[in-house]
């Protein structure tokens, strides 16, 4: 889930890494193209071709990193299969084939990684999707099963712009990268959109994080939306600036801006689903 982590930090113990990669510069080119012609939740296994070929084995330093990656793909991979597969949780029809569609993707990211890491991967560990009793009725009850799937993908998205100013030297990579980034964030909305289709509590949700408590669950989740509530962006207020009468509002300040998530904040609202 997080690529940016991961070429970052083998840039750091790995100087000479863009210099090594650039002659398959036109591949990744390929590569961009290819994206257009088939789900994007295959680029990851092209990825995972080129890191190999790059460095016909993964140095160790990067082992840490691509494991910390491929711990919060477990998770959302399990998550959504346990989702699918739970009897009567999922309404058929529309609801179904997205939910499966999503598992599919983050599937695909599971095997990336443990295609970059071979016998390095870590093993996958045991989640309890439940916060231990917070949310007992997760594959149970609907809604909160697409409460708690909004939380993992809301996070998702922000543990990707943690790292993406990491990137910018090398644009055609941050350029691939983003594209898998992109269908994260799409996840994410629409989960939210179908959420506000079920009515009830989520009725008046949106596409879009707004302020610091967002989740409609409880403060368990609270951590995934921490700062989220920032209206100062560069140094500037966007409460003063001007919108289509008056100034802009707090509510749109937030919500016309998404907030990063460091990875040790990614990794301790993981470790509220680990046993």
């Amino acid at each position: 889930m997080n690529l940016f982590n991961i070429f970052d930090t083998i840039s750091q113990v790995d100087p000479d890494f863009n210099d090594r990669i650039s002659p398959r510069r036109a591949a990744i080119r390929n590569m961009l193209s290819f994206g257009k012609k088939v789900s994007l939740a295959a680029v990851p296994l092209v990825f995972a071709d080129l890191l190999k070929k790059a460095y016909g084995q993964t140095p160790t330093d990067v082992n840490s990193v691509l494991n910390y990656a491929l711990t919060l793909e477990y998770l959302e991979a399990e998550f959504y299969t346990k989702g699918a597969a739970a009897t009567g949780l999922i309404p058929s029809g529309k609801p179904t084939a997205a939910i499966q569609t999503i598992r599919d993707h983050e599937i695909a990211h599971v095997n990336f990684l443990k295609q970059v890491l071979g016998d390095q991967a870590v093993s996958k560990p045991t989640f309890d999707f439940t916060a231990g009793g917070t949310f007992s009725t997760v594959f149970t009850d609907y809604d909160t099963f697409l409460a708690l799937a909004q939380a993992f993908e809301d996070t998702g998205v922000r543990a990707y712009k943690g790292q993406a100013g990491l990137l910018k030297g090398n644009q055609i990579v941050l350029t691939a990268a983003l594209q898998i980034h992109a269908v994260e964030a799409r996840h994410a909305s629409h989960i939210r959109q179908m959420r506000k289709g079920r009515g009830g509590t989520a009725a008046e949700q949106k596409p879009w994080i707004t302020g610091a408590n967002d989740s409609g669950i409880g403060a368990a989740v609270d951590p995934v939306y921490a700062g989220e509530d920032n209206k100062v962006q560069a140094g500037i207020d966007i409460t003063s600036l001007n919108s289509v009468s008056g100034k802009l509002s707090v509510e749109a300040a937030t919500q016309a801006f998404d907030e990063p998530l460091a990875a040790t904040e990614v990794l301790a609202i993981a470790g509220l689903f680990i046993k």
